[in-house]
C-alpha cells in the first residue's frame, strides 16, 4: 500500500518548481557580478515590476505574479486534499511565509522528523482500515450479486465460480490455454464503472491466454471464434483482495468479450 507521503508535489509542479530553481540560481550567480544600466549591481537593484497577466480580466488577479500564485496555489491545494482535513491553512501558509522571509523554523530538523514519521503511521493505519473495510464491503457485495444472478436467463456457472452468457454464438474453434487471442473488451465493476475497453481505444487486444486473470482465461477459453460472451467474474478469479490500479480490493468484475481470432 502506498502512503501519500512524502508531500510530494503534482509533477507538473515539481517540474516547475525545478526549472524555475535552476534558473534563479544561474542568475543568482550571475547577478553577483552584472552591473544594471544605473552602475549598481544586479544584487542590489529592486525586483522588477510583475508584467502583463497571461489571461486578462479577472478579478483580483490582475498581474503575472497573482496569477502564477494563484496557479501553484490549486496545484498545492489538489495534491494536499486528501489529507485536507488534517491540515490547518493558517498554520501552512505561516511556515511559507516564515520560510519565504528566511526566518528560523520554529520546527528543527530532528522535530521534522518527528512529527513526519508519526503522522506517516497514523496515515498508513487509516489507509489500511480503509483498505480492509472497502475490500469486505466488495466481497459482499460481490456474494450477493452473484447469487442473484446465477438465476438469470442464459447465465450459466462453471464449477470454478465463473458466471458467463453467450450474446451471439461462434462457429470457430477455441483457443486452449497456450493460444494467444484477438478479441474486442470492455471491463466494468458492478456498478458500471467501465475500467478498461478495447472499444474506446479503437483497436483489438491481443492476450495469451496464460498471462491474464483466471477468470478471463477460463472463459475465453470457452468461446468459438466468432462469438460474443458476457462474464461475471468473482474477486476469487480476478485481482483477489489487493485490486489494481482502478480496480479495487475483492471486486468482481463484469466483461464483455468478442473473440475475433486466435492468433497463431
Amino acid at each position: 500500500m502506498k502512503s501519500p507521503l512524502r508531500f510530494a508535489a503534482p509533477m507538473a509542479l515539481a517540474g516547475l518548481v525545478f526549472a524555475l530553481s535552476a534558473c534563479g540560481g544561474k542568475q543568482a550567480d550571475e547577478a553577483e557580478h552584472e552591473p544594471v544600466a544605473d552602475g549598481t549591481t544586479a544584487a542590489g537593484a529592486q525586483s522588477a515590476e510583475p508584467g502583463a497577466p497571461a489571461v486578462a480580466g479577472i478579478e483580483g488577479l490582475d498581474t503575472e505574479r497573482k496569477q502564477v500564485s494563484y496557479m501553484i496555489g490549486l496545484d498545492l491545494a489538489n495534491s494536499l486534499m486528501p489529507i485536507k482535513d488534517d491540515l490547518d491553512v493558517d498554520v501552512l501558509a505561516q511556515a511559507m511565509s516564515s520560510r519565504f522571509a528566511g526566518e528560523p523554523p520554529r520546527l528543527s530538523e530532528e522535530q521534522v522528523r518527528i512529527v513526519q514519521e508519526a503522522y506517516t503511521a497514523k496515515l498508513q493505519a487509516r489507509q489500511a482500515a480503509e483498505f480492509e473495510a472497502k475490500a469486505a464491503r466488495n466481497l459482499e457485495e460481490g456474494k450477493s450479486f452473484l447469487e442473484a444472478n446465477k438465476d438469470r436467463r442464459g447465465v450459466r456457472v462453471t464449477e470454478s465460480g465463473l458466471q458467463y452468457r453467450v450474446e451471439r454464438a461462434g462457429s470457430g474453434p477455441r483457443p486452449s490455454p497456450e493460444d494467444v487471442v484477438r478479441v474486442h473488451y470492455r471491463g466494468t465493476l458492478l456498478d458500471g464503472t467501465q475500467f478498461d475497453s478495447s472499444y474506446e481505444r479503437g483497436e483489438p487486444a491481443e492476450f495469451g491466454l496464460g498471462q491474464v486473470i483466471p477468470g478471463w482465461a477460463e472463459g475465453v477459453a470457452l468461446m468459438p471464434v466468432g462469438s460474443k460472451y458476457t462474464f461475471w467474474i468473482p474477486a476469487s478469479l480476478a485481482y483477489g483482495e489487493t485490486g489494481t490500479g482502478p480496480i479495487p480490493p475483492n471486486a468482481t468484475l463484469s466483461f464483455e468479450v468478442e473473440l475475433l481470432d486466435i492468433v497463431k
